[in-house]
């Protein structure tokens, strides 16, 4: 069999280099001398560090390495973010611990997906990782109760989508909500991922979930082998241009999930060539211990493109959700939404296109009986607007 091409790291940076390095905790190399870090700009590997939100690991690392001669006004700076994430960390837990007691109250069975509780799982400290938000996951059937819920402790829901026809149940997968005195942001999901991926039933998911001691009361996540294919399939989606996402990925495959669950499991639900990506990344930048049972994901050449085509996010500091994107990013991240999709969920993907939109219903309001005819009339109702824009703009 052919080695595969390694990944092309000529558009590293030296101090994304190095915190790649870092990354790798005590599995990280040794200095083997001063003038390794002669060329490194501090001041930048601080600011990666902020972008990639993994500045709390990086302040530990460099704490236990006497070998690194990192200026003093970094490891302070790096120590004052890495208290505030201690804080923030601590009240997101109890505020998660809070909020799987109300649930539970109601009977509405809740998995959280990320913040403390994989911070506790992956990194066994709270402050080691960070979060920004609250995510949890509960049956379809049961978000609209979730959401009042949020709504009766003070939250309020930050964006609202229209929709028409039911579309929100595959085209979305969350809703946003924030308190505006506890300063706390927490997503509703009733999906992992919005469509058109199939996921796991929401009844499989927590017959298979685990209990995390990471608040005062029992918190539910998900199993070894649903989290991989969750934060594989979150990482793809997002072009892994965070690097907390892709060490995740590292801690996590440390704790050796079971190799044929989880090759079975991302191959029944489409996210092998996200798996692969996912692996090949992790090992080749992290140097992630990567069980010999999960070498047919990483030798599979459309995850080796895929990781290839990622290096352009994390080569770059970018930020997919703060628009207008560098017209160079937005046509990388056109080509490459598509290519992360099997051929069969880039037909639903593309077929989605003839399903009506929330647009249509404003471009020919009708009766809620008749929204089916929408279905007909999309092609029409879209080259209108198509036309109407192009007139306007002229």
């Amino acid at each position: 069999m052919t080695k595969p091409i390694p990944l092309n790291k000529e558009n590293l940076s030296n101090e994304l280099l190095l915190l790649l390095q870092l990354m790798q905790g005590e599995d990280a190399a040794a200095a083997s001398g001063p003038d390794e870090y002669a060329q490194i700009d501090w001041g930048m590997l601080f600011q990666l560090s902020l972008h990639h939100r993994v500045y709390p690991f990086l302040y530990a690392e460099l704490k236990r390495r006497a070998d690194i001669p990192v200026p003093e006004e970094i490891l302070k700076r790096l120590q004052q973010e890495y208290r505030r994430n201690t804080m923030q960390m601590l009240q997101l837990s109890a505020e998660m611990g809070s909020l799987s007691r109300e649930l539970e109250r109601l009977g509405i069975p809740t998995l959280f997906l990320k913040g403390p509780v994989l911070a506790l799982d992956l990194y066994g400290d709270l402050s080691l990782r960070t979060s920004r938000d609250l995510d949890f996951l509960v049956p379809l059937l049961r978000h609209a109760e979730a959401e009042a819920l949020l709504r009766q402790l003070g939250y309020v829901q930050e964006e609202s989508f229209e929709s028409v026809l039911g579309d929100w149940k595959w085209r979305e997968h969350h809703t946003t909500f924030h308190h505006p005195e506890k300063k706390i942001t927490a997503e509703v999901h009733w999906r992992l991922s919005p469509g058109p991926s199939r996921e796991p039933d929401f009844a499989d998911l927590w017959a298979r979930s685990r209990t995390s001691p990471a608040a005062a009361h029992p918190v539910h996540y998900l199993g070894r082998e649903d989290l991989l294919l969750y934060l594989a399939a979150h990482g793809a989606r997002h072009g892994w241009s965070r690097l907390r996402w892709l060490h995740d990925i590292r801690q996590l495959l440390a704790q050796r999930p079971d190799p044929g669950t989880v090759i079975r499991r991302l191959r029944r639900y489409g996210y092998t060539a996200a798996g692969g990506q996912a692996l090949i990344l992790a090992a080749e930048l992290l140097g992630a211990p990567v069980d010999p049972g999960l070498a047919p994901l990483a030798g599979l050449p459309k995850a080796r493109r895929l990781a290839q085509r990622a290096m352009f996010y994390i080569a770059r500091r970018v930020n997919l959700h703060s628009p207008p994107l560098a017209p160079d990013v937005e046509r990388h991240y056109r080509r490459y939404q598509p290519a992360i999709l099997t051929l069969w969920q880039q037909a639903l993907y593309y077929a989605g296109f003839l399903y009506p939109y929330a647009a249509d219903a404003r471009t020919l309001p009708l009766p809620k009986p008749l929204h089916p005819l929408y279905f007909l009339l999309r092609p029409f109702l879209w080259t209108y607007r198509k036309a109407f824009r192009r007139r306007s703009e002229a």
